[in-house]
């Protein structure tokens, strides 16, 4: 949407000055930062990226010493990411700006805009993780179809 796009382009000044990063790889920071070794397909599923844009976004943070990339102990076919200390220090560095940026836009709003807002977003979220479910199924029975005889 337009102010999703708009609050990522303002809070993508903040780490694209500091640490040249653009909004790809500070999601994959940020998702990393709250839930260590998730798969890249993991993140992908988190964030909304396509798997293209998180690839190149785990290439880069790789490639800049931000994350690593393991085995994941648990299954030995999957592979991990967890972020360095260099990562974590961006995180640190720029997420608490993030929440105070989120945080003078929320506050702007009475109270019950805040309540209608978060009833929209969390309708939103319900709407999308149904569309998901959906077409996932409706994948699997096409792939189905496809491999019966």
């Amino acid at each position: 949407s337009v102010l999703s796009n708009r609050i990522s382009a303002d809070i993508a000044q903040l780490y694209e000055t500091r640490y040249g990063m653009a909004i790809p790889e500070w999601r994959v920071i940020a998702v990393l930062a709250k839930r260590p070794g998730l798969s890249a397909t993991e993140v992908a599923q988190r964030t909304a990226m396509d798997k293209v844009a998180v690839s190149r976004a785990v290439s880069s943070l790789l490639d800049a010493g931000r994350i690593q990339r393991d085995i994941d102990s648990d299954d030995r076919r999957k592979s991990v990411l967890r972020l360095t200390d260099a990562g974590k220090a961006v995180y640190e560095d720029i997420a608490p700006q993030a929440l105070a940026y989120e945080q003078r836009l929320l506050g702007a709003l009475r109270n019950d805009e805040r309540q209608a807002l978060d009833r929209l977003l969390a309708r939103m979220e319900q709407l999308t993780a149904e569309a998901d479910r959906a077409e996932r199924a409706a994948r699997a029975a096409a792939n189905a179809a496809a491999s019966t005889p």
